[in-house]
């Protein structure tokens, strides 16, 4: 299972960590490419497009961020990555698991 957790600081999202494997099918595992996709595109959309200064880390398949930024862009690419992957964790809820966490 893909667990996702999100970090919670104030009203904002300070960052996210993605772990485990979806174990969807063998060979062609759409949510497992799902999570990954997003969650690349989100560390690359705040780093690369928006210029925000992030903490990424991987390893063995999963990816964490963090960043102390409160900036209305950063917010927006946050909280559309946790309703994308909540969206997935309710169509495939036996595969990804997704929670907030008070930082």
């Amino acid at each position: 299972m893909i667990k996702a957790v999100f970090f919670i600081s104030g009203k904002n999202i300070s960052g996210f960590s993605i772990t485990g494997h979806a174990n969807y099918s063998e060979g062609d595992d759409i949510v497992c490419a799902s999570v990954s996709s997003a969650a690349y595109m989100a560390a690359n959309t705040l780093t690369d497009v928006i210029g925000a200064k992030a903490d990424i880390e991987e390893r063995g398949g999963g990816m964490s961020l963090r960043t102390d930024s409160a900036a209305p862009e950063v917010q927006t690419v946050l909280k559309g990555l946790r309703l994308h992957l909540n969206q997935l964790a309710d169509q495939y809820p036996e595969n990804i698991r997704c929670n907030n966490s008070e930082v």
